[in-house]
């Protein structure tokens, strides 16, 4: 029988399997669709004006992915890695104008009243949420790439959010034109690809036990990304008097 590997220190080496499970218990467990402000959509209590504060700003998420991905893409030292993240950009900026998700998200706002121009200056985007994005696009700056791709795991839960999402919108929110929600839809099968190759690199490059803690850490981390930006749009409402 193979013994498990000792870290150093004595610290044991997680099992594929529980090292496995440990990441999706992270990002059940901690995943955004938890947090009140989702769980109030998703119920169909959002007002007009709260859904379009929440389009503006999380566009200024969408927007910063490509930049985050980029910034992962850099790392990456074999091709193959290189052309598997490199989809994800072009997943976000599109080939061409006119594709990509950031014009279906674009493409959302003009279905929730909003123009183009107002999501792209940014004038909407609260300062919790830059703080938040920005810290973000930091970490995948600063730390290695093992952090910065296991902090993108929250695609393991991003599957059943958009359908549990797509849902609610037909049903609480008619007054969107439903060609809106083709972010939604087409992050279902992306979202579930992109999770399971970031955990299959996951799992290939975390090696030891500290690089095993650490990349729990980031996922925990990006977890509370999302959570702070939905903190920030709610608290908006509540100061404003259109949250409850």
């Amino acid at each position: 029988m193979t013994a498990t590997p000792l870290r150093a220190d004595g610290a044991t080496v997680l099992g594929t399997a529980e090292f496995t499970e440990r990441l999706r218990a992270v990002a059940a467990k901690r995943y955004h669709d938890r947090h009140p402000f989702n769980l109030r959509m998703h119920r169909g209590e959002l007002s007009p004006p709260e859904l379009r504060r929440w389009i503006a700003n999380r566009f200024h998420y969408q927007r910063h992915i490509p930049v985050k991905d980029a910034l992962i893409l850099a790392q990456l030292d074999r091709p193959e890695l290189r052309r598997s993240w490199l989809r994800r950009i072009q997943d976000h900026d599109g080939t061409a104008d006119g594709e990509g998700g950031i014009e279906r998200w674009l493409r959302l706002g003009e279905a929730a009243g909003l123009h183009r121009d107002e999501l792209w200056d940014g004038s909407r985007v609260l300062p919790g949420v830059r703080l938040a994005v920005d810290g973000y696009v930091n970490f995948c700056r600063l730390h290695p790439a093992l952090d910065a791709i296991a902090a993108s795991l929250t695609e393991l839960s991003a599957p059943g959010l958009m359908r549990t999402r797509i849902a609610a919108f037909e049903r609480h929110y008619p007054w969107i034109d439903p060609d809106g929600l083709a972010y939604f839809r087409t992050r279902i099968g992306q979202g579930g690809r992109d999770g399971a190759e970031a955990l299959t690199l996951v799992l290939d490059l975390a090696r030891t036990r500290e690089q095993q803690q650490r990349a729990l850490a980031a996922l925990e981390f990006k977890c509370d990304v999302l959570w702070s930006l939905l903190d920030a749009v709610d608290g908006a409402g509540a100061a404003d008097g259109s949250g409850t």
